[in-house]
């Protein structure tokens, strides 16, 4: 009497190994995302800089300017004093 004995794995058992054979390609696959989404952040942080770069120049020229409207305020009241005296 020959026993042909073959091991066979239970559905579980297999499940398992394809969900460990998947594992390398899911872990790719995470990693991708992660370095995509690293780069769109650093994408993200440059264009807040730049942004904010031109705010700061835009209200240097903003202050410029009211600076300049107030000496010319001063300048015209100055102007007016001096009409009004003769």
């Amino acid at each position: 009497m020959k026993w042909n004995y073959h091991w066979r794995a239970s559905p579980a058992v297999e499940q398992l190994e394809r969900h460990i054979d998947e594992l390398p390609t899911t872990v790719i696959r995470l990693r991708r995302e992660v370095e995509n989404k690293a780069g769109y952040a650093a994408k993200l942080e440059l264009v807040l800089k730049q942004r904010t770069q031109t705010i700061d120049a835009l209200n240097g020229k903003l202050e410029q300017a009211r600076a300049q409207c107030r000496r010319l305020d001063a300048e015209c009241e100055h102007y007016f004093q001096m009409l009004a005296a003769h």
